[in-house]
């Protein structure tokens, strides 16, 4: 019986088969957002056990188990390792449908070598196999044997950046850089936690803040800092874009008043968010970097559980937020004076993906091939049905070819696999293109479109320094 991860797994089409084979499967990986931790690549980090390397940090597996019916103490408390990956394997026959079934056989296939289809009778045989093989598996092998060229991780601008200056010396093909998420700069409406955050970022920026000018300074110069160590990726996680207007001394208002302890209102809120929004662009339009801006998340619903577990911990979802005025608003503004960067629109609602991919052919200028990109499917988006919309979308209101594809967005040094993924879903769609007529049958027009959507479009795009192994 052929296994049920195979060679031609999600490919439908002897068009898509070729596709796949012959122009996608073998290209590097450009993983320009990620949050992935960098002192385990400074580390070279060994993994005690496969429940660490598939089960820590992943809230996408917490939710399932979750829903499964599984305690909390077991998806992110004191049980132990084996009773974690048994209640996951558990778990993974009800999850048919989900894209953690792909993703899951895809993961023990590709770095174990294991065909065993997930559930309570093969836990024991794929513990045992799994953890023998990781054994001998650290970081930076799993960097190597998936071609990685690159990783972008996502850093405040008040973390250290010691362990990307440790990265830097170890020689490694993988190039990791740092990008810059200041989202805890816009925090005036929780002083207690804003105030604390200050503090830290005087101490990385060396530079006390007690004013707004001090916070513009500190921050410009961690900016600085990100560039020195070879960043050249800026990211922001917000429900919608912020285009309000606000002067600078309402900024500076705004900012003591969070200082002294008063939080700011929403309207205050956007206001101050708004002013540093532009100021962000215009520098990363000055340094040559890209701006990333994901949006349409409403973040922590479980206020119990945020309490408890703390963020990122699963309970998430997509938002049906407003999106096109202010997004417009904010993009023209720095359009408007020339200080625009190369930017990446993600959303979450796929209800929006008309408008998103409308949006960046507003702002194309013609300096730069792709300039303005409808960003990959995200989060609850990053799977095969989702990605498809995203690229039907783009290939109807855009340039697909102009695409710079696929991104990990995720923990685990484990998710590789979601790019060999999307390449099939990619492959699949152009694939079947062919078989209906709807495209030309030309091999070379159509694989090297793919070719350059998988890693070529990537590599020119975002201006990163390449290993020389991955620069032709």
């Amino acid at each position: 019986m052929k296994p049920f991860i195979h060679d031609d797994f999600l490919l439908q089409t002897a068009a898509a088969r070729d596709l796949y084979h012959a122009f996608a499967q073998d290209e590097p990986i450009f993983d320009y957002h990620c949050h992935l931790p960098q002192k385990l690549i400074a580390d070279n980090h060994a993994f005690a056990d496969l429940s660490e390397i598939w089960l820590g940090g992943d809230h996408y597996k917490w939710r399932a188990m979750r829903t499964n019916g599984v305690p909390e103490r077991v998806c992110t408390g004191d049980a132990s390792p084996r009773e974690k990956f048994d209640a996951w394997c558990a778990a993974v026959p009800h999850t048919l449908g989900n894209p953690l079934y792909h993703w899951s056989h895809l993961e023990l296939k590709r770095y174990f070598g294991i065909d065993e289809v997930i559930n309570p009778k093969t836990a024991g045989a794929i513990w045992k196999a799994a953890n023998a093989k990781l054994a001998g598996m650290r970081v930076h092998d799993i960097l190597a044997a998936n071609q990685v060229a690159v990783i972008c991780t996502t850093d405040d601008p008040a973390d250290s950046l010691a362990d990307h200056e440790r990265i830097k010396q170890l020689g490694l093909k993988t190039r990791v850089y740092p990008t810059f998420r200041p989202d805890k700069a816009l925090g005036v409406n929780a002083p207690a936690a804003y105030n604390a955050w200050l503090e830290r970022l005087g101490g990385a920026a060396g530079m006390p803040v007690k004013t707004f000018d001090d916070l513009l300074a500190a921050l410009k110069k961690r900016h600085d800092d990100f560039h020195a160590v070879g960043g050249r990726l800026s990211d922001h996680g917000m429900e919608q874009a912020l285009a309000e207007p606000c002067t600078l001394a309402e900024a500076k208002a705004i900012f003591d008043a969070a200082r002294a302890g008063r939080a700011a209102t929403p309207d205050e809120w956007a206001k101050f968010g708004s002013f540093l929004m532009l100021e962000f662009g215009r520098w990363d339009a000055a340094k040559g970097w890209t701006k990333q801006l994901h949006l349409g998340a409403l973040r922590n619903n479980n206020t119990r559980l945020l309490k408890s577990l703390g963020p990122d911990t699963g309970f998430d979802s997509i938002g049906d937020f407003p999106q096109a005025r202010a997004l417009s608003r904010y993009l023209d503004a720095l359009d408007s004076t020339g200080e625009l960067p190369r930017t990446v629109l993600y959303n979450l609602n796929p209800a929006d993906n008309y408008v998103f991919a409308t949006m960046i052919g507003n702002f194309q200028d013609g300096s730069v091939a792709g300039k303005m990109q409808f960003g990959s499917g995200w989060w609850f988006l990053d799977q095969k049905e989702a990605m498809e919309w995203q690229m039907n979308a783009l290939m109807n209101l855009g340039l697909l070819s102009r695409f710079v594809g696929m991104l990990t967005d995720s923990r685990s040094f484990l998710s590789y696999t979601r790019h060999e993924y999307f390449r099939r879903v990619l492959c699949n769609l152009l694939g079947g293109m062919i078989e209906r007529g709807e495209i030309p049958v030309d091999r070379e027009l159509v694989g090297g479109m793919v070719k350059n959507i998988c890693f070529a479009n990537a590599r020119g795009y975002f201006r990163l320094e390449l290993d020389p192994a991955f620069r032709a």
